[in-house]
């Protein structure tokens, strides 16, 4: 890829990955609810579910969820449970909330969720089979090849964007501890956030 394409596609990652949608909305508020780590753990999940889309994409099972809706519909509405249990867990238990960062039980939990929600998202799978051909060099390598690094390329730049996201907010989240009562009330964001996000993934377009 020459310079001036690879420049391009960077910058388009870049706003892909800093724009608002649910993956880092979901980092956005696991930081302000569970720490700065908690944050900085939900964007290593997000970017590592990049290399399952990324593996899906290149071998062409992507052309297979977009060929059958009823595949595409039953792991759509899979996800969408998914996030939608976690909201109603958060709001039942206040499991999501804790005084400073999280313990390495909780953490594990996080990166485990975060990748699993990822992962169940179909929609970012047929995304990376439409956008990443589009950075494809017809001369050039293997086209899987060159979707796998062109894949870790958007891993990295997710990574970094979230990553900055979840620590910010995790700062956040600190200050906002201070008061007695917000861990109850960051608990309802958060689970408010997850079943939103959940009703999003089924029900939008």
């Amino acid at each position: 890829m020459h310079a001036s394409q690879l420049t391009l596609y960077i910058g388009a990652v870049f706003i892909l990955a800093i724009a608002p949608g649910p993956d880092n909305i979901q980092v956005l508020v696991r930081g302000i609810s569970q720490g700065r780590m908690a944050g900085f753990v939900a964007a290593c999940g997000f970017a590592f579910g990049v290399i399952f889309h990324t593996t899906i994409a290149a071998i062409g099972l992507a052309a297979v969820l977009r060929a059958s809706p009823v595949a595409f519909e039953m792991i759509k509405y899979a996800g969408a449970a998914y996030l939608f249990w976690i909201g109603i867990k958060s709001w039942r238990s206040g499991s999501l909330s804790v005084a400073g960062n999280a313990p390495k039980k909780s953490l594990w939990l996080v990166f485990r969720q975060c990748v699993i929600g990822n992962m169940l998202n179909p929609k970012v799978t047929l995304f990376f089979l439409v956008f990443l051909p589009q950075f494809v060099q017809k001369n050039g390598p293997s086209p899987a090849i060159q979707m796998m690094i062109l894949g870790g390329i958007f891993m990295m730049m997710a990574f970094l964007v979230f990553s900055t996201i979840g620590i910010f907010a995790g700062t956040v989240g600190a200050w906002l501890k201070r008061n007695p009562k917000a861990g109850v009330w960051l608990d309802r964001l958060a689970g408010t956030t997850f079943i939103g996000v959940g009703l999003k993934v089924a029900f939008g377009d």
